[in-house]
């Protein structure tokens, strides 16, 4: 009876608007649940990337009831690369959460249900138990006690104090161990257990394979900054002023590094192909990716074509990367290729480390610490602001001729910059 009474109101009133029938399904009892549902919109979680097809729901970011706009964010999605915000296709209130925070989610699956339409005037609907108002309870009337005699108080007894125990007993006890205080001397032992988000995962992954596969080896050298850097302080106000770009170390090294790939091509190859790849493969471009530490890891952000680029330009798209990488605004396409990474760690106070390569990559340069250090300059010793430089490349592709070579000609631009505008 329910469904043809449905179907007579359907026919007698056929331009009601969802918005107008919503309510009236809302009364229904809880076993005609489906039907009240079928107005209610489902939102599934998007599609995140080509490569993309799960990732674990980290937050919501509204609650059931809440009213939210059109692409307005309601839950983040956690990838081993980017985060991803689910937004309302539409207007509407929230109804239903299909999944909890944490739990995997893929690509299609249903994630919530909502109530398209536009925003209440009374504002987003709120638990009946908040909506209505309290009213103050009329206090109940007391018990009445039945009547007893009264009896007269008894006098309080003195407490009877414990005897003293002896002098042979006292001294017992002195030297008796304590085994109340032994935690407190122990200090806090307490565990915790947190699960690596997907990020992390596909990092240990990454680094592993990397180990597992390139034939990993590193050449260290060091690098005289004074030059660079009074070439820095010279230029830096007026390049700021003009561009609004701070001039800082991590160019004029991606520049060094694009300069002496010239010469030394192998440092911007890749080895394709089965069982561990037969075939090098040269590139006329160099991609340079820019590792970035953010709070769920390591990202390399990639600065694309910097062979055509100067420092400024450099410098400016290395800013950028950096901003959208600590806002958590990377995309897959931010991230994608790479040939050649750049690592500093000396912006943390590394003096000296071994980068590891990013495959496909070849090589990745890791930069250090600024340390004033006693050096011979024209046979005296002199004060020196000096950087270590660690170069970690694929001994399959690169030999360590063709790797020290490299590094000795960065070290040269880098020592000298006005090398770098011939």
């Amino acid at each position: 009876m329910l469904y043809r009474g449905l179907r007579i109101a359907a026919r007698a009133a056929p331009r009601l608007s969802i918005s107008s029938v919503n309510p009236a399904l809302r009364q229904l009892p809880a076993q005609f649940q489906h039907i009240r549902n079928y107005a209610d919109k489902t939102i599934k979680v998007p599609t995140m990337a080509e490569s993309i097809t799960e990732g674990t729901l980290k937050q919501w970011s509204k609650q059931i009831g809440d009213f939210v706009e059109q692409d307005e964010e309601i839950a983040t999605i956690e990838t081993d690369k980017i985060d991803v915000a689910v937004n309302a296709p539409e207007a509407g209130i929230i109804k239903e959460f299909l999944v909890n925070e944490e739990d995997t989610v893929t690509v299609g699956q249903d994630l919530l249900r909502m109530e398209p339409g536009s925003a209440p005037s009374g504002g987003a609907d709120k638990p009946a138990a908040e909506a209505a108002p309290k009213e103050d309870a009329a206090p109940e009337p007391a018990p009445e006690k039945e009547s007893k005699p009264e009896k007269a108080p008894e006098p309080k007894a003195e407490a009877s104090k414990p005897a003293a125990p002896p002098a042979s007993e006292k001294k017992d006890l002195k030297t008796a161990p304590k085994e109340e205080t032994k935690p407190a001397t122990l200090g806090n032992r307490e565990e915790r257990r947190v699960k690596m988000n997907r990020m992390r995962l596909r990092i240990a992954e990454r680094l592993k394979q990397s180990q597992n596969t390139a034939a990993s080896l590193t050449t260290f050298n060091e690098v005289d900054m004074s030059g660079l850097m009074d070439f820095r302080k010279l230029y830096k106000d007026e390049i700021l002023k003009k561009t609004g770009v701070k001039l800082g170390f991590m160019s004029a090294f991606s520049r060094a590094c694009v300069l002496a790939m010239r010469d030394l091509p192998g440092v911007n190859a890749s080895i394709e192909g089965p069982n561990g790849g037969d075939t090098i493969v040269y590139r006329d471009y160099v991609d340079i990716s820019v590792a970035v530490a953010t709070e769920k890891g390591l990202v390399t952000p990639v600065v694309r074509n910097a062979e055509t680029l100067d420092m400024i330009a450099i410098e400016k798209s290395i800013a950028d990367m950096g901003k959208k990488a600590r806002d958590g605004k990377l995309t897959i396409e931010d991230m994608a290729g790479g040939t050649f990474t750049i690592s500093n760690g000396g912006v943390f106070g590394s003096m000296m480390g071994t980068p590891i390569i990013n495959l496909p990559q070849t090589a990745v340069l890791g930069l250090h610490a600024i340390k004033d250090r006693a050096v011979v300059i024209n046979g005296k010793i002199e004060v020196r602001p000096m950087m270590y430089l660690a170069l970690t490349y694929d001994h399959r592709l690169l030999d360590g001729r063709e790797a020290v070579q490299f590094l000795v000609k960065v070290k040269e631009y880098i020592e000298d910059p006005r090398k770098m505008l011939l």
